[in-house]
């Protein structure tokens, strides 16, 4: 069995789903799952179709160098983003994944969100490309590893209308306790 980089709080509620060595760029896959985190199952299904689409972009905020800006990414705050379909694509199978592990499982499917999504960098791939005056440099890819948790979302248990316990230091005990003797 391998360690996933999240343990989950309850793991009889919640469904695992791992891509090792993944031939996807590692950069553009950190701000896909970035921006999925924490979404319903869904929800997210539906942001990452549209931005397929390119109805919608993703997000770039830690890798944003050199990315232009597009209004679509107005609604979170930022001003650069892309629409890194091959990324959206492996990210979209590993939550099919997941979602059946889940199904397997006999969790509510509707209730289950990403709680964790982790993507790690894999050993790059090596090729080269010729340069001019007989020179060769290396022309590498960036692999990655990506691990999701989806977790059904815990039923809300409303507090006990109980009296609150007023807790008192010393000097107030004595106050009280020598008003209560008057």
């Amino acid at each position: 069995m391998v360690r996933y980089a999240a343990t989950p709080a309850n793991p009889a509620k919640a469904s695992k789903s791992r891509g090792s060595y993944l031939r996807v760029h590692f950069k553009n896959t950190h701000e896909v799952a970035a921006a999925i985190k924490g979404l319903k199952l869904s929800k997210a299904y539906a942001y990452l179709n549209n931005v397929t689409e390119h109805k919608q972009a993703i997000p770039f905020r830690k890798f944003n160098g050199g990315v232009g800006r597009t209004s679509q990414v107005k609604e979170f705050g930022t001003t650069q983003g892309r629409w890194p379909v091959k990324s959206v694509k492996f990210v979209n199978d590993l939550l099919k994944n997941a979602e059946s592990n889940a199904e397997a499982k006999g969790l509510n499917v509707e209730e289950l969100y990403i709680s964790s999504i982790v993507v790690n960098q894999a050993p790059k791939h090596r090729r080269r490309t010729y340069r001019a005056h007989g020179r060769i440099n290396p022309f590498m890819s960036s692999p990655c590893h990506i691990e999701i948790i989806l977790t059904e979302k815990d039923e809300v248990v409303s507090r006990a209308a109980d009296k609150k316990v007023v807790k008192l230091n010393a000097r107030q005990l004595a106050r009280n306790a020598r008003l209560n003797r008057e």
